[in-house]
């Protein structure tokens, strides 16, 4: 959350975090500053944003999805309140299909794809002219999306997340990765961990 902010920041965007790490006193100015508009963004982890109670949110960002589809409709569920309108956008890479799909199984609603890879949702429909609630992108190691033309930038999230030819995900100097890396499909695919929030 803390990292979203400071890329915020720079874009000129006044924002505020708010995530379990932070004191009490810490959570509540951010959310002081949130509802008198001091800042415009509030980023929040699913544990610390539990409980919250703001009128008039317009936007709700998925910088990740969450691993269970409810938290997706708890996360949305605050914008839009009280027969107000909102927007719900959710940022997805490849590897977060099944979660992409729990997620429209749960509300019974397919959510429209934006992006550069539409084809990477198997059976998704690209039409430009349907609301476009979901967005697919891919974010590297530590949440950087990757460049226009699907290649990572440097560092060592590229060479964690490296792949052959065939598709198959390889170690830091290509060896066959062993342990998690053969047990977790997003860990293969994101180069880290799955991450609330």
């Amino acid at each position: 959350a803390d990292k979203v902010c400071r890329h915020l920041e720079k874009a000129g965007l006044g924002s505020a975090a708010l995530h379990g790490n932070k004191s009490q006193g810490q959570r509540e100015r951010a959310l002081k500053e949130f509802r008198n508009g001091k800042v415009k963004v509030l980023v929040a982890t699913d544990i610390a944003a539990r409980g919250i109670d703001i009128d008039g949110i317009s936007h709700v960002v998925n910088f990740e999805l969450p691993n269970v589809p409810e938290s997706y409709v708890h996360r949305i569920g605050r914008t839009a309140r009280a027969g107000a309108s909102g927007v719900a956008i959710a940022f997805c890479d490849g590897s977060e299909r099944k979660l992409l799909r729990d997620i429209e199984r749960l509300t019974g609603q397919k959510l429209a794809v934006v992006g550069d890879e539409p084809a990477l949702l198997e059976g998704a429909e690209h039409d430009a002219s349907a609301p476009r609630p979901a967005q697919n992108r891919n974010r590297g190691r530590s949440g950087n999306r990757n460049n226009r033309n699907g290649k990572r930038g440097s560092g060592h999230g590229q060479q964690r997340s490296a792949q052959a030819s065939d598709g198959a995900p390889r170690a830091p100097g290509g060896a066959k990765p062993k342990g998690r890396w053969k047990r977790n499909k997003r860990f293969n695919d994101r180069g880290r961990a799955a991450a609330a929030g």
